[in-house]
């Protein structure tokens, strides 16, 4: 079963408290994502460094499956 727009925040939330995260559902499927994710635990972190936080967030606090996630990380 897809991972919905309030467990993907929900996960990056449990992780980076302090993350703001907009969603946008890129098909109408609730299968692929586009995830915005602004968080100060970014600071002085590599782009790839900021994608890996995030995505291992999602798989550490969800068992579901996430088909396509498109991943734009920013500093706060």
């Amino acid at each position: 079963m897809p991972m919905t727009a309030d467990e993907i925040i929900t996960c990056i939330k449990t992780a980076l408290p302090d993350a703001v995260v907009e969603m946008t559902d890129l098909a109408g499927d609730n299968d692929h994502w586009s995830a915005v994710v602004a968080s100060s635990a970014f600071a002085g972190k590599t782009r790839v460094a900021q994608h890996k936080m995030v995505m291992d967030a999602i798989h550490t606090h969800s068992d579901q499956d996430l088909h396509a996630l498109q991943l734009k990380t920013k500093a706060l």
